[in-house]
C-alpha cells in the first residue's frame, strides 16, 4: 500500500526496543470499543505485555452533527505531539485535521529561547547553522497539512529569540532591527513546508 510506514529494527546483542508503543483504534460503535477495551488487556497479558491503565482511555471522537459548530477544545485529543480535531474543508465536508499541540509549541519555543541565551557568544555562522538544524528537524516532524500556522509561530519565535540574545550579548554593539534585517537577509532561517500529506 502506498501510505504504509515500514519500521526496521537493529538486531544486535545489546539491542533494546522501546518500552511503550502508542496505538489509536477507531470504532464506529461504542459497544464495540468497550468490548475491545475489556478484551485487550487479557490478550496482551497472554504474551507478557501490559497496558498502562492511566494512559489508556476510551474517548468519544465522533463527527459533529451537521448543524453544530465546533468550539475550541471540543471533541479533540492529543497524540504524538499533535492535536487531532474535526474541521470543515472548503467544500463543507467534515475531516480530521492535525496541528502541533500547544504544549509542544510552548516547549519548543522555550527550548529555542534557552539555547539562544546559552549560546549567544558563539560565532554567528555556528548559531545560524544550529538554529537552522533545529528548525528543520521541527518542520520535518510537524510538517503536516493544516499545521502551517503553528510552524510559522515557531519560526517567528526563533527569530525573536535569536535577535533578542544577539542584542543582549554586548552593550556597546547592540543588535538593532536594521542590523538584524541585514543579518536575516544573508543568513535566513528555514521556512516551514508541508512534508507529509495524510
Amino acid at each position: 500500500m502506498s501510505g504504509d510506514v515500514h519500521v526496521r529494527f537493529c538486531e544486535r546483542l545489546e539491542g533494546r526496543f522501546l518500552r511503550a508503543t502508542r496505538l489509536v483504534i477507531g470504532f464506529q460503535r461504542e459497544d464495540d470499543a468497550k468490548r475491545v477495551m475489556d478484551i485487550l488487556p487479557k490478550r496482551f497479558a497472554k504474551y507478557g505485555l501490559e497496558i498502562h491503565p492511566e494512559k489508556s482511555r476510551l474517548l468519544s471522537f465522533g463527527k459533529p452533527a451537521s448543524g453544530k459548530e465546533v468550539t475550541r477544545g471540543d471533541n479533540t485529543f492529543d497524540f504524538l505531539g499533535f492535536t487531532h480535531y474535526w474541521a470543515r474543508t472548503r467544500r463543507g465536508y467534515w475531516v480530521i485535521k492535525r496541528k502541533t499541540a500547544r504544549k509542544k509549541v510552548r516547549k519548543t519555543v522555550q527550548a529555542l529561547w534557552t539555547w539562544c541565551r546559552n549560546n549567544r557568544h558563539m560565532d554567528l555562522a555556528g548559531q545560524h547553522r544550529i538554529l537552522c538544524s533545529k528548525l528543520r528537524g521541527h518542520f520535518q516532524y510537524f510538517g503536516v497539512r493544516c499545521n502551517m500556522r503553528a510552524m510559522e509561530a515557531v519560526r517567528h519565535h526563533a527569530e525573536r529569540a535569536w535577535k533578542y540574545w544577539l542584542h543582549r550579548r554586548s552593550s556597546k554593539k547592540a543588535m538593532s532591527w536594521e542590523k538584524f534585517e541585514a543579518l536575516r537577509s544573508c543568513m535566513p532561517l528555514p521556512t516551514p513546508k508541508i512534508i507529509h500529506s495524510m
